[in-house]
Protein backbone atom coordinates (compact mmCIF):
# COMPACT_ATOMS: atom_id res chain seq x y z
CA UNK A 1 0.00 0.00 0.00
CA UNK A 2 1.06 3.61 -0.83
CA UNK A 3 2.26 5.64 2.18
CA UNK A 4 -0.37 8.40 0.68
CA UNK A 5 -2.78 6.04 -1.40
CA UNK A 6 -6.41 7.02 -0.69
CA UNK A 7 -8.89 3.59 -0.66
CA UNK A 8 -10.87 4.04 -3.92
CA UNK A 9 -13.91 3.36 -2.10
CA UNK A 10 -13.32 6.27 -0.42
CA UNK A 11 -15.70 8.76 -2.65
CA UNK A 12 -18.35 6.37 -2.79
CA UNK A 13 -20.39 7.79 -0.19
CA UNK A 14 -23.39 10.56 -0.74
CA UNK A 15 -24.24 11.04 2.67
CA UNK A 16 -25.07 14.92 3.24
CA UNK A 17 -22.16 16.94 4.56
CA UNK A 18 -22.94 20.67 4.58
CA UNK A 19 -20.20 22.39 6.29
CA UNK A 20 -17.40 20.64 3.96
CA UNK A 21 -16.51 19.33 0.71
CA UNK A 22 -18.64 16.62 -1.03
CA UNK A 23 -15.60 15.21 -2.94
CA UNK A 24 -12.66 15.76 -0.65
CA UNK A 25 -11.61 13.29 2.23
CA UNK A 26 -11.64 14.99 5.34
CA UNK A 27 -7.66 14.92 7.16
CA UNK A 28 -7.35 13.86 10.46
CA UNK A 29 -4.14 14.85 12.24
CA UNK A 30 -3.16 12.46 15.17
CA UNK A 31 -4.23 8.85 16.06
CA UNK A 32 -4.71 8.92 19.82
CA UNK A 33 -8.30 8.54 21.48
CA UNK A 34 -9.54 11.49 20.30
CA UNK A 35 -8.64 11.28 16.39
CA UNK A 36 -9.90 7.43 16.50
CA UNK A 37 -12.86 8.77 17.65
CA UNK A 38 -13.42 11.06 15.07
CA UNK A 39 -12.16 8.74 12.29
CA UNK A 40 -14.33 5.65 13.29
CA UNK A 41 -17.58 8.22 13.96
CA UNK A 42 -17.01 9.26 10.19
CA UNK A 43 -16.87 5.82 9.52
CA UNK A 44 -20.22 4.97 10.45
CA UNK A 45 -21.36 7.76 8.27
CA UNK A 46 -19.95 6.92 5.67
CA UNK A 47 -17.40 10.04 4.70
CA UNK A 48 -14.48 9.96 3.29
CA UNK A 49 -11.36 10.31 5.38
CA UNK A 50 -7.53 9.46 6.03
CA UNK A 51 -6.06 9.81 9.27
CA UNK A 52 -2.03 10.84 9.53
CA UNK A 53 -0.05 9.86 12.47
CA UNK A 54 3.39 11.38 13.31
CA UNK A 55 4.71 8.04 15.20
CA UNK A 56 4.94 4.45 14.49
CA UNK A 57 1.83 3.75 16.79
CA UNK A 58 -1.63 4.33 17.95
CA UNK A 59 -3.13 5.82 20.88
CA UNK A 60 -1.10 8.67 22.17
CA UNK A 61 -0.94 8.87 25.70
CA UNK A 62 -3.64 5.87 25.93
CA UNK A 63 -0.98 3.41 26.00
CA UNK A 64 -0.70 0.46 28.31
CA UNK A 65 2.57 -1.30 29.01
CA UNK A 66 3.83 -4.90 29.95
CA UNK A 67 6.62 -5.92 31.57
CA UNK A 68 8.45 -8.90 32.05
CA UNK A 69 7.49 -9.52 35.32
CA UNK A 70 3.69 -8.85 34.86
CA UNK A 71 3.43 -5.63 35.70
CA UNK A 72 1.15 -3.17 33.29
CA UNK A 73 1.55 0.84 33.44
CA UNK A 74 -0.33 3.65 31.95
CA UNK A 75 0.75 7.55 31.17
CA UNK A 76 -0.69 7.69 34.50
CA UNK A 77 -3.27 5.93 36.10
CA UNK A 78 -6.57 5.72 33.49
CA UNK A 79 -9.98 5.32 34.89
CA UNK A 80 -12.31 4.25 32.38
CA UNK A 81 -16.10 4.46 32.54
CA UNK A 82 -18.60 1.27 31.72
CA UNK A 83 -20.34 3.87 29.53
CA UNK A 84 -17.34 4.43 27.70
CA UNK A 85 -16.44 1.02 27.28
CA UNK A 86 -19.72 -0.06 26.32
CA UNK A 87 -19.99 3.34 23.74
CA UNK A 88 -16.31 1.91 21.86
CA UNK A 89 -17.74 -1.62 21.67
CA UNK A 90 -15.47 -3.12 24.40
CA UNK A 91 -17.72 -3.85 27.37
CA UNK A 92 -17.12 -7.28 27.37
CA UNK A 93 -13.33 -7.12 27.34
CA UNK A 94 -13.93 -5.37 30.45
CA UNK A 95 -13.18 -6.10 34.34
CA UNK A 96 -15.29 -4.02 36.35
CA UNK A 97 -13.00 -1.88 39.47
CA UNK A 98 -14.64 -2.81 42.59
CA UNK A 99 -12.41 0.03 44.59
CA UNK A 100 -11.56 3.83 44.48
CA UNK A 101 -11.03 6.16 46.73
CA UNK A 102 -8.75 9.28 47.66
CA UNK A 103 -7.56 10.77 50.79
CA UNK A 104 -5.03 13.84 51.29
CA UNK A 105 -1.85 13.32 53.13
CA UNK A 106 -1.19 16.19 55.02
CA UNK A 107 0.79 16.79 58.47
CA UNK A 108 1.70 13.01 58.47
CA UNK A 109 -2.22 11.83 58.85
CA UNK A 110 -4.24 11.01 55.96
CA UNK A 111 -7.78 12.23 55.24
CA UNK A 112 -9.93 10.59 53.40
CA UNK A 113 -11.97 12.93 50.57
CA UNK A 114 -14.44 14.39 51.05
CA UNK A 115 -15.29 13.23 54.72
CA UNK A 116 -12.30 12.78 56.67
CA UNK A 117 -11.81 16.97 55.67
CA UNK A 118 -15.01 17.92 56.60
CA UNK A 119 -14.19 16.67 60.40
CA UNK A 120 -11.20 18.86 60.48
CA UNK A 121 -12.42 21.59 62.31
CA UNK A 122 -10.37 24.60 60.95
CA UNK A 123 -11.74 22.95 57.30
CA UNK A 124 -15.28 23.58 58.28
CA UNK A 125 -15.25 26.67 59.97
CA UNK A 126 -13.04 28.37 56.72
CA UNK A 127 -15.64 26.70 54.75
CA UNK A 128 -18.93 27.79 56.26
CA UNK A 129 -17.53 31.43 56.57
CA UNK A 130 -16.39 31.32 52.84
CA UNK A 131 -20.26 30.40 51.90
CA UNK A 132 -21.36 33.26 54.07
CA UNK A 133 -19.32 35.52 52.20
CA UNK A 134 -20.25 34.62 48.89
CA UNK A 135 -23.82 34.93 49.87
CA UNK A 136 -23.32 38.09 50.81
CA UNK A 137 -21.50 38.89 47.34
CA UNK A 138 -17.76 39.15 48.64
CA UNK A 139 -16.64 36.50 46.22
CA UNK A 140 -14.14 37.47 43.97
CA UNK A 141 -12.75 34.57 41.48
CA UNK A 142 -10.63 35.98 39.20
CA UNK A 143 -7.72 33.85 40.16
CA UNK A 144 -7.86 30.00 40.56
CA UNK A 145 -6.56 30.81 43.57
CA UNK A 146 -9.36 33.25 44.83
CA UNK A 147 -11.51 30.74 43.14
CA UNK A 148 -10.62 28.08 45.62
CA UNK A 149 -10.44 30.12 48.63
CA UNK A 150 -14.05 30.80 48.39
CA UNK A 151 -15.70 27.72 46.89
CA UNK A 152 -13.67 25.71 49.81
CA UNK A 153 -12.59 28.00 52.36
CA UNK A 154 -9.10 30.21 52.63
CA UNK A 155 -7.67 27.37 55.49
CA UNK A 156 -8.25 24.20 53.01
CA UNK A 157 -7.68 26.61 49.50
CA UNK A 158 -4.26 27.62 50.95
CA UNK A 159 -2.99 24.15 52.68
CA UNK A 160 -4.62 21.98 50.01
CA UNK A 161 -6.16 22.88 47.08
CA UNK A 162 -3.92 25.74 46.02
CA UNK A 163 -0.61 24.10 46.47
CA UNK A 164 -2.06 21.12 44.11
CA UNK A 165 -2.88 23.54 41.57
CA UNK A 166 0.58 24.83 41.10
CA UNK A 167 1.93 21.83 41.66
CA UNK A 168 0.53 20.17 38.81
CA UNK A 169 0.33 23.42 36.53
CA UNK A 170 3.64 24.94 37.74
CA UNK A 171 1.89 28.21 37.59
CA UNK A 172 1.42 29.94 40.83
CA UNK A 173 -2.33 30.18 41.78
CA UNK A 174 -2.87 33.81 41.41
CA UNK A 175 -1.80 33.40 37.59
CA UNK A 176 -4.07 30.81 37.07
CA UNK A 177 -7.70 31.37 35.55
CA UNK A 178 -10.79 30.49 37.65
CA UNK A 179 -11.67 28.30 34.91
CA UNK A 180 -9.33 25.75 36.56
CA UNK A 181 -12.32 24.92 38.50
CA UNK A 182 -14.86 24.08 36.21
CA UNK A 183 -13.70 20.64 35.85
CA UNK A 184 -13.92 19.91 39.55
CA UNK A 185 -17.05 17.77 40.55
CA UNK A 186 -19.25 20.87 41.83
CA UNK A 187 -22.16 19.80 44.31
CA UNK A 188 -20.32 18.23 47.81
CA UNK A 189 -23.94 16.43 48.41
CA UNK A 190 -23.80 14.75 45.22
CA UNK A 191 -19.97 13.82 45.76
CA UNK A 192 -20.53 11.77 48.76
CA UNK A 193 -23.70 10.41 47.31
CA UNK A 194 -21.76 8.76 44.60
CA UNK A 195 -19.30 7.70 46.79
CA UNK A 196 -22.11 6.00 49.33
CA UNK A 197 -23.56 4.22 45.89
CA UNK A 198 -19.62 3.15 45.20
CA UNK A 199 -20.40 1.12 48.52
CA UNK A 200 -23.86 -0.02 48.44
CA UNK A 201 -22.53 -1.29 44.42
CA UNK A 202 -19.20 -2.98 45.45
CA UNK A 203 -18.22 -0.76 42.21
CA UNK A 204 -16.11 1.89 41.81
CA UNK A 205 -18.88 4.84 40.72
CA UNK A 206 -17.93 6.87 38.58
CA UNK A 207 -17.26 10.68 40.48
CA UNK A 208 -15.48 13.64 38.38
CA UNK A 209 -15.11 11.71 35.68
CA UNK A 210 -17.57 12.49 33.34
CA UNK A 211 -18.88 16.15 32.83
CA UNK A 212 -20.42 15.62 29.43
CA UNK A 213 -22.57 13.28 30.54
CA UNK A 214 -24.52 12.79 33.86
CA UNK A 215 -22.97 10.56 36.65
CA UNK A 216 -25.10 8.12 38.61
CA UNK A 217 -25.00 5.07 39.85
CA UNK A 218 -25.22 2.97 36.84
CA UNK A 219 -21.95 4.80 35.56
CA UNK A 220 -18.99 3.23 37.51
CA UNK A 221 -15.11 2.47 36.31
CA UNK A 222 -13.51 -0.81 34.35
CA UNK A 223 -10.53 -1.54 32.87
CA UNK A 224 -10.09 -3.62 29.50
CA UNK A 225 -8.10 -6.65 29.28
CA UNK A 226 -4.78 -5.86 28.04
CA UNK A 227 -4.60 -1.77 28.87
CA UNK A 228 -6.54 1.23 27.82
CA UNK A 229 -4.72 0.66 24.24
CA UNK A 230 -7.36 -1.72 23.73
CA UNK A 231 -9.97 1.31 23.38
CA UNK A 232 -7.68 2.52 20.28
CA UNK A 233 -7.06 -0.63 19.09
CA UNK A 234 -11.24 -1.31 18.96
CA UNK A 235 -11.80 2.10 17.21
CA UNK A 236 -9.35 1.39 14.33
CA UNK A 237 -10.30 -2.04 14.13
CA UNK A 238 -12.43 -1.86 10.61
CA UNK A 239 -10.68 1.34 9.38
CA UNK A 240 -6.88 0.47 9.53
CA UNK A 241 -6.88 0.81 5.43
CA UNK A 242 -7.04 4.62 6.24
CA UNK A 243 -4.68 4.93 8.59
CA UNK A 244 -1.06 6.46 7.63
CA UNK A 245 1.01 5.87 10.36
CA UNK A 246 4.87 7.33 10.56
CA UNK A 247 3.60 10.33 8.48
CA UNK A 248 3.30 13.84 10.00
CA UNK A 249 1.59 16.62 9.26
CA UNK A 250 4.01 19.20 8.20
CA UNK A 251 1.47 22.05 7.01
CA UNK A 252 -2.65 22.65 7.31
CA UNK A 253 -3.34 24.98 4.01
CA UNK A 254 -5.48 27.47 4.57
CA UNK A 255 -7.07 30.04 1.70
CA UNK A 256 -9.44 32.84 2.49
CA UNK A 257 -9.74 31.55 5.77
CA UNK A 258 -10.82 27.78 4.20
CA UNK A 259 -9.26 24.82 4.63
CA UNK A 260 -8.05 23.36 1.51
CA UNK A 261 -5.81 20.77 2.08
CA UNK A 262 -2.48 19.48 4.35
CA UNK A 263 1.09 18.82 3.23
CA UNK A 264 2.36 15.69 4.32
CA UNK A 265 6.49 14.00 3.45
CA UNK A 266 6.44 17.45 1.15
CA UNK A 267 3.31 16.04 -1.09
CA UNK A 268 0.58 18.19 -1.48
CA UNK A 269 -3.05 16.39 -0.08
CA UNK A 270 -6.52 18.52 -1.03
CA UNK A 271 -8.88 18.06 2.19
CA UNK A 272 -12.55 18.57 2.21
CA UNK A 273 -11.80 19.41 6.13
CA UNK A 274 -9.19 18.90 8.84
CA UNK A 275 -10.32 17.46 12.11
CA UNK A 276 -6.45 18.25 14.58
CA UNK A 277 -5.76 16.87 17.74
CA UNK A 278 -2.33 18.49 17.96
CA UNK A 279 -1.55 20.42 20.98
CA UNK A 280 -3.13 24.34 19.85
CA UNK A 281 0.21 26.07 20.01
CA UNK A 282 1.55 23.34 17.78
CA UNK A 283 -1.95 24.09 15.33
CA UNK A 284 -1.40 27.56 15.56
CA UNK A 285 2.31 26.64 13.69
CA UNK A 286 0.94 24.07 11.10
CA UNK A 287 -1.74 26.21 9.60
CA UNK A 288 -0.38 28.02 6.47
CA UNK A 289 -2.38 31.02 4.48
CA UNK A 290 -3.53 32.82 7.71
CA UNK A 291 -2.61 33.95 10.84
CA UNK A 292 -5.86 33.94 12.38
CA UNK A 293 -4.30 31.48 15.05
CA UNK A 294 -1.51 32.93 16.17
CA UNK A 295 -2.86 33.88 19.49
CA UNK A 296 -2.60 30.47 20.28
CA UNK A 297 1.43 30.19 20.07
CA UNK A 298 1.32 31.63 23.91
CA UNK A 299 -0.46 28.94 24.96
CA UNK A 300 1.08 26.37 27.58
CA UNK A 301 0.93 22.38 28.44
CA UNK A 302 2.79 20.90 31.65
CA UNK A 303 5.73 18.07 30.94
CA UNK A 304 4.35 15.41 33.38
CA UNK A 305 7.12 12.62 34.64
CA UNK A 306 5.49 9.33 35.97
CA UNK A 307 7.45 6.84 38.08
CA UNK A 308 5.75 3.25 38.30
CA UNK A 309 7.01 1.99 41.40
CA UNK A 310 7.10 -2.21 41.95
CA UNK A 311 6.81 -2.95 45.65
CA UNK A 312 6.38 -6.19 47.37
CA UNK A 313 2.74 -6.14 49.12
CA UNK A 314 -0.44 -4.45 48.58
CA UNK A 315 -2.28 -1.72 50.28
CA UNK A 316 0.71 0.14 51.30
CA UNK A 317 -0.96 3.58 50.07
CA UNK A 318 -3.96 4.88 52.87
CA UNK A 319 -6.35 4.90 49.95
CA UNK A 320 -6.32 4.63 46.17
CA UNK A 321 -5.30 8.31 45.49
CA UNK A 322 -3.30 9.74 47.86
CA UNK A 323 -2.40 13.55 47.19
CA UNK A 324 0.38 14.87 48.85
CA UNK A 325 -0.07 19.16 48.90
CA UNK A 326 2.90 20.16 50.97
CA UNK A 327 5.89 21.14 49.05
CA UNK A 328 8.66 19.43 51.10
CA UNK A 329 7.67 16.13 48.44
CA UNK A 330 8.33 16.12 45.29
CA UNK A 331 5.52 14.37 43.91
CA UNK A 332 1.64 15.56 44.21
CA UNK A 333 -0.40 12.97 43.60
CA UNK A 334 0.22 8.60 44.08
CA UNK A 335 -1.78 6.45 42.75
CA UNK A 336 -2.03 2.52 43.93
CA UNK A 337 -2.96 1.15 40.91
CA UNK A 338 -3.11 -2.26 41.69
CA UNK A 339 -5.60 -1.83 45.11
CA UNK A 340 -7.93 -0.71 42.35
CA UNK A 341 -7.22 -3.11 39.52
CA UNK A 342 -5.52 -5.62 41.08
CA UNK A 343 -4.78 -7.57 37.97
CA UNK A 344 -2.19 -4.40 36.92
CA UNK A 345 0.41 -6.45 39.43
CA UNK A 346 1.38 -9.79 39.95
CA UNK A 347 -0.21 -11.61 43.77
CA UNK A 348 0.79 -9.47 46.19
CA UNK A 349 2.79 -7.26 45.37
CA UNK A 350 1.52 -3.63 44.05
CA UNK A 351 2.59 -0.66 41.61
CA UNK A 352 2.47 2.99 42.86
CA UNK A 353 2.19 5.55 40.32
CA UNK A 354 4.24 8.84 41.01
CA UNK A 355 3.24 11.86 39.13
CA UNK A 356 5.65 14.68 39.24
CA UNK A 357 5.37 17.70 37.63
CA UNK A 358 8.19 19.00 35.95
CA UNK A 359 9.44 21.03 32.83
CA UNK A 360 11.67 19.83 30.04
CA UNK A 361 15.69 20.09 30.61
CA UNK A 362 15.09 20.45 34.52
CA UNK A 363 16.79 18.38 37.02
CA UNK A 364 13.52 15.91 37.06
CA UNK A 365 13.45 15.97 33.34
CA UNK A 366 17.14 14.62 32.84
CA UNK A 367 17.35 12.35 35.76
CA UNK A 368 18.70 8.62 35.59
CA UNK A 369 15.32 6.49 35.98
CA UNK A 370 16.57 4.87 38.90
CA UNK A 371 17.69 7.65 40.75
CA UNK A 372 14.79 9.09 39.85
CA UNK A 373 12.80 6.18 41.91
CA UNK A 374 15.26 6.32 44.73
CA UNK A 375 14.39 10.13 45.11
CA UNK A 376 10.80 9.00 45.04
CA UNK A 377 11.49 6.24 47.52
CA UNK A 378 13.15 8.10 50.34
CA UNK A 379 10.03 10.51 50.02
CA UNK A 380 7.56 7.96 50.20
CA UNK A 381 9.34 6.66 53.73
CA UNK A 382 6.46 9.25 55.87
CA UNK A 383 3.67 7.20 53.95
CA UNK A 384 5.50 3.79 53.60
CA UNK A 385 8.41 3.36 56.52
CA UNK A 386 9.27 -0.08 55.00
CA UNK A 387 9.16 1.06 51.20
CA UNK A 388 13.16 0.58 50.84
CA UNK A 389 12.98 -3.18 52.02
CA UNK A 390 9.71 -3.62 49.86
CA UNK A 391 10.98 -1.83 46.67
CA UNK A 392 11.78 -3.96 43.39
CA UNK A 393 12.58 -1.03 40.73
CA UNK A 394 10.85 0.99 38.39
CA UNK A 395 9.71 2.13 34.85
CA UNK A 396 9.63 5.74 34.09
CA UNK A 397 7.46 7.71 31.70
CA UNK A 398 7.77 11.21 30.13
CA UNK A 399 5.58 13.32 28.30
CA UNK A 400 5.93 16.96 27.11
CA UNK A 401 2.20 17.68 27.15
CA UNK A 402 0.19 16.51 30.22
CA UNK A 403 -2.05 19.05 31.24
CA UNK A 404 -2.94 22.50 29.46
CA UNK A 405 -2.47 25.16 31.38
CA UNK A 406 -5.18 28.10 32.09
CA UNK A 407 -3.13 31.27 32.68
CA UNK A 408 -5.27 34.51 33.73
CA UNK A 409 -2.92 36.32 30.74
CA UNK A 410 -4.76 34.26 28.13
CA UNK A 411 -7.93 33.63 29.62
CA UNK A 412 -9.99 35.69 27.03
CA UNK A 413 -8.17 33.80 23.86
CA UNK A 414 -9.15 30.55 25.53
CA UNK A 415 -12.71 31.49 25.54
CA UNK A 416 -12.31 32.76 22.09
CA UNK A 417 -10.70 29.30 21.15
CA UNK A 418 -13.96 27.33 22.67
CA UNK A 419 -16.39 29.02 20.15
CA UNK A 420 -14.26 27.16 17.19
CA UNK A 421 -11.02 28.29 14.97
CA UNK A 422 -12.57 31.05 13.23
CA UNK A 423 -11.24 28.95 10.43
CA UNK A 424 -13.95 27.36 7.54
CA UNK A 425 -13.47 23.77 7.74
CA UNK A 426 -11.15 23.29 10.57
CA UNK A 427 -11.99 21.71 13.99
CA UNK A 428 -9.78 20.53 17.27
CA UNK A 429 -10.54 17.88 19.39
CA UNK A 430 -8.89 16.50 22.14
CA UNK A 431 -7.66 17.56 25.74
CA UNK A 432 -4.99 18.89 23.95
CA UNK A 433 -6.30 20.03 20.52
CA UNK A 434 -9.22 21.85 22.81
CA UNK A 435 -6.70 23.09 25.17
CA UNK A 436 -9.51 21.76 28.18
CA UNK A 437 -9.06 19.52 30.70
CA UNK A 438 -11.48 16.53 29.81
CA UNK A 439 -11.04 13.09 30.60
CA UNK A 440 -11.10 10.14 28.18
CA UNK A 441 -15.08 9.59 27.63
CA UNK A 442 -15.67 13.29 27.87
CA UNK A 443 -13.27 13.56 24.95
CA UNK A 444 -14.81 10.98 23.05
CA UNK A 445 -18.58 12.21 23.15
CA UNK A 446 -17.74 16.33 22.29
CA UNK A 447 -15.55 14.79 19.74
CA UNK A 448 -18.47 13.29 18.03
CA UNK A 449 -20.99 16.44 19.32
CA UNK A 450 -17.91 18.46 17.39
CA UNK A 451 -17.54 16.63 14.32
CA UNK A 452 -21.92 16.21 13.54
CA UNK A 453 -21.44 20.07 14.02
CA UNK A 454 -18.76 19.65 11.22
CA UNK A 455 -21.10 17.81 9.18
CA UNK A 456 -23.76 20.20 9.90
CA UNK A 457 -25.71 17.87 11.59
CA UNK A 458 -27.61 17.28 14.61
CA UNK A 459 -25.60 15.93 18.02
CA UNK A 460 -27.20 12.71 18.53
CA UNK A 461 -28.16 11.59 21.64
CA UNK A 462 -25.79 9.32 23.43
CA UNK A 463 -26.38 5.27 24.39
CA UNK A 464 -26.59 4.02 27.91
CA UNK A 465 -23.90 1.21 29.14
CA UNK A 466 -25.61 -1.91 28.76
CA UNK A 467 -23.20 -3.71 31.46
CA UNK A 468 -25.28 -5.38 33.74
CA UNK A 469 -22.30 -5.93 36.21
CA UNK A 470 -21.43 -9.52 35.12
CA UNK A 471 -17.44 -9.20 34.32
CA UNK A 472 -14.88 -10.59 36.36
CA UNK A 473 -12.68 -8.48 38.21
Amino acid sequence: MQLFAVPSNLFQSHKPMRNISKNKPVVIVGGGLAGLTAANYLHEKGIPFVLFEAGERLAGLAQSFHDKDGFTYDFGAHFVTNRLADAIGVGAQCKDVPLYGESVWLEKRSHSYPLGLMLVPRFTLSGIKSKIKGLAGMNANGSAANWFRSSYGEKLGNEIAIPLTEAWSGAPGEDLSSAVGDSIPGSMLRTIYLKLASRWTGRAVSCGYSREKPEHPGVWHVYPDGGVGVLCQKLAENIMDSIRLSSPVEEILVENEKVVGVKVGGKRIDAGAVISTAPVHILARLVNGTSTLDYLLKFRYRPMTFVNMRFEGRGLLPDVVTWTPEDKYPFFRLTETAVSMPWLAPAGKTVITVDIGCEIGDDIWEMENDALGEKCLNNLLPLIPDAKERYLGCKVLRTPLAYPIFLKEYEEDRKRFEKGTEIDGLISIGRNGEFRHVFMEDAYWRTRQKVDELLGNEPQASPQPTNNGNNTG
